[in-house]
């Protein structure tokens, strides 16, 4: 059986419509093929055209997964990654093609090669008010990332399910948001008075007209579009950078450490762990039970001064009451220069 018709089958039909998955997860599975396709027909000496699902054995694929880390520098990660796509293929096959089954057993029966765990990247409560603190109100940005940076703490959202957020997921009345995550589905989590409060003055006052194709969503660039990871990614370096010192910076990655503090936060708080996996939006428990491992002695009462600044109302926030007295003031300036 030929294996072209296979994997557009798999890319185009499996992938979508029947496992449900997303179109950046399908332009990531895509991407392994294209690695994957040429070594194998190289492997074998024929065309890419030429190679069938019989060509699949365990030599061809632990020779492309070494090939990996040898001639593309990749990490083990990576590697388990690019695994991971064949395999998911090989449930196709198991599931179209009956007659494939022992080539499914042999892609399914390679293992996984272990991994160093990385160490979890939070921010310490201080360190997250401080980031909170470098957010310059008076620039036209301003308002945006403030909002921004209380949404991924209060959150722990991931920069994909921020860039993606439409303002009718945010209910105003019940302080509630809805969050599109892994596998197209939703969780819908509470937020803290000032992270709602923060959208409400965001979306009302500080939010510029986007064009039409960025209309329904809730974060704009200063292009007038919808903001993507990338610019996510570079809000939050930037203000790290500014509240952080470089060797902090390195033990830390700028957007997943928010994430990390929302799970460090709720565990401390008592929460159960069901709760910080349904907030988080994991996939299973296991993905949680990293945040046992922390030591989180001694933090309760930097916890308890951040709990009560989430709390607190705007018109308890420094910066904002600052904001709002320097724009009356504009205000006033400009209406004199009408006179």
């Amino acid at each position: 059986m030929k294996l072209s018709p296979l994997i557009q089958k798999f890319l185009a039909h499996y992938l979508p419509h029947i496992k449900g998955v997303s179109p950046l997860t399908v332009k990531t599975y895509r991407d392994a093929f294209k690695l994957f396709v040429p070594f194998a027909a190289n492997y074998h000496h024929i065309k890419p055209e030429s190679l069938t699902v019989g060509h699949l054995s365990s030599d061809l694929i632990l020779a492309f997964l070494d090939g990996l880390e040898k001639d593309r520098k990749n990490l083990p990660k990576t590697r388990n990654q690019r695994l991971a796509v064949l395999k998911s293929f090989a449930k196709m096959l198991r599931l179209l093609s009956p007659e494939s089954t022992k080539t499914v057993h042999t892609i399914l029966s390679i293992p996984q090669k272990r991994t160093q765990k990385p160490l979890i990247g939070f921010l310490y409560h201080q360190e997250i008010l401080h980031v909170l603190q470098t957010v310059d109100l008076k620039k036209t940005d301003g308002p945006r990332d403030y909002t921004l940076l209380h949404l991924l703490f209060d959150s722990g959202a991931r920069a994909s399910e921020i860039a993606t957020l439409k303002l009718e997921y945010f209910d105003a009345e019940k302080n509630s948001l809805a969050i599109l995550g892994k596998g197209n589905r939703f969780r819908l989590i509470a937020l803290k008075p000032k992270t709602s409060q923060l959208l409400k003055l965001y979306i009302k006052k500080y939010r510029p007209d986007p064009k039409d194709s960025s209309k329904d969503y809730l974060f704009i660039n200063q292009r007038k579009e919808q903001l993507t990871r990338g610019g996510i990614y570079r809000i939050c370096s930037k203000h790290l950078s500014k509240a952080l010192p470089p060797k902090r910076l390195k033990t830390i990655h700028p957007v997943h450490s928010f994430r990390h503090s929302r799970a460090v936060d709720m565990l401390l708080s008592g929460q159960s762990l069901t709760d910080i996996k349904n907030h988080l939006g994991h996939d299973n428990i296991q993905s949680t039970t990293i945040y046992l491992h922390l030591d989180l002695t001694a933090r309760r009462e930097v916890q308890k001064q951040l709990v009560q600044y989430m709390e607190s109302l705007l018109t308890s926030d420094p910066k904002i009451e600052e904001l709002l007295h320097w724009e009356g003031e504009q205000n006033i300036l400009a209406w004199l220069d009408t006179l």
